[in-house]
């Protein structure tokens, strides 16, 4: 390796590259007064960007003004490079920055964070400022919109995108950013065989093939899996033999294979890198945390976990299967959601449309104020 050429963001600050542009578009006021924002109204969709040449899109920041309740889940960010049809990244906008269940909370993780204003509440018409830290590599062009699919106009989106071009062409194995968004609700419970003792241990059931598992991507063709925020409201734990939902293993299959797949956990704490039970509630840390808990006495409520694979990238050459048991053996049907984020050579599987509005809203939505319509 030559010493001088950097393997971290930091130590590549010093070098002086040929050949890059740095360039934004955002949301400023043309005529040079102070409206530094777009309105989107209902059913219409705002292009923040359609970036025609070689380069890589650095960061995203972008925040809005919607009254609509749970304007975050209705609202649908998507992504598009090199001219093609079907997007590489299509989300609700809340989830695709950390936090899912329509609410807006204040973290801050390595790739992406939200930055929340605190009168507002989780859910008040003030959308928090959500950043995105992803490289995004594109070779001859890249458009990113957001969809309101809202029954209220968006008043408000203020946004930049920095980015840079290049002179060169970008290598033949870049991968293109991809991100999906997938939801069960509730998930299927697997009957079990006979009731459990109190000890998580002694759960009966055995799982030996992973079919049952929630499916959080499907990917086919060559790329790398970094990472993954999920959701999980445990609305139904006065039915469950066990009241957490963390007593599921998490299972990646690659390139195709059987059970046992080649990565295969101990428990949904353990992949997200907390134990026994999240005990400290919300927390935030560069590559994994909480960014969303319940009262952590309690088993039922909303959750929104993370973590990213910045250190450990899980590769696959033809094709990746990342899942997870709802519970133990999938012994609990509660409502689970995921944006999944990877990186692939082109072309990629076709990434499902989402479910209509109705049916992404997050259940018993909580009672903040006034907003809550």
């Amino acid at each position: 390796m030559n010493p001088w050429r950097p393997n971290s963001p930091l130590s590549g600050m010093p070098l002086i590259k040929d050949g890059v542009r740095s360039k934004r578009e955002s949301s400023y006021d043309r005529t040079g007064a102070n409206r530094d924002f777009v309105r989107v109204e209902t059913g219409e969709t705002a292009t923040l960007c359609d970036i025609e040449g070689c380069g890589c899109i650095k960061h995203i920041w972008l925040t809005t003004f919607c009254q609509a309740p749970q304007f975050l889940r209705k609202l649908v960010l998507e992504m598009y490079w090199d001219g093609e049809t079907n997007p590489s990244v299509r989300t609700p906008l809340g989830d695709f920055f950390g936090v899912g269940h329509a609410m807006s909370k204040h973290f801050v993780s390595l790739p992406i964070s939200m930055i929340t204003l605190k009168r507002n509440g989780p859910n008040g018409p003030y959308g928090p400022a959500m950043n995105s830290f992803f490289s995004m590599p594109f070779g001859s062009r890249a458009r990113i919109q957001i969809i309101n699919q809202s029954e209220m106009p968006v008043e408000s989106l203020f946004y930049h995108i920095d980015y840079e071009l290049y002179d060169e062409p970008i290598p033949a194995d870049m991968g293109r950013f991809h991100a999906t968004w997938h939801q069960e609700k509730p998930c299927k419970a697997v009957p079990q065989p006979t009731p459990p003792s109190s000890a998580a241990a002694d759960l009966p059931g055995v799982n030996l093939t992973g079919d049952e598992n929630y499916v959080a991507l499907e990917a086919t063709g060559k790329g790398i899996y970094v990472g993954l925020v999920l959701n999980v409201d445990n609305f139904n734990v006065s039915n469950q033999q066990h009241p957490w939902f963390v007593e599921g293993d998490d299972m990646i299959f690659i390139d195709g294979e059987s059970w046992p797949p080649s990565i295969h956990g101990t428990g949904l704490e353990d992949y997200f890198h907390s134990a026994w039970c999240f005990p400290t509630g919300e927390y935030e840390s560069p590559y994994y945390g909480t960014s969303l808990a319940s009262d952590t006495q309690e088993h039922f409520g909303k959750w929104s976990l993370y973590r990213f694979h910045v250190e450990e990238p899980i590769y696959f050459q033809k094709s990746i299967r990342v899942t997870f048991e709802h519970g133990h053996n999938n012994d609990q049907a509660n409502d689970w959601s995921s944006v999944a984020y990877w990186y692939q050579l082109e072309p990629h599987k076709t990434l499902p449309a989402l479910p209509e509005v109705e049916q992404r809203l997050a259940r018993r939505w909580p009672d903040f104020g006034i907003w809550n319509r």
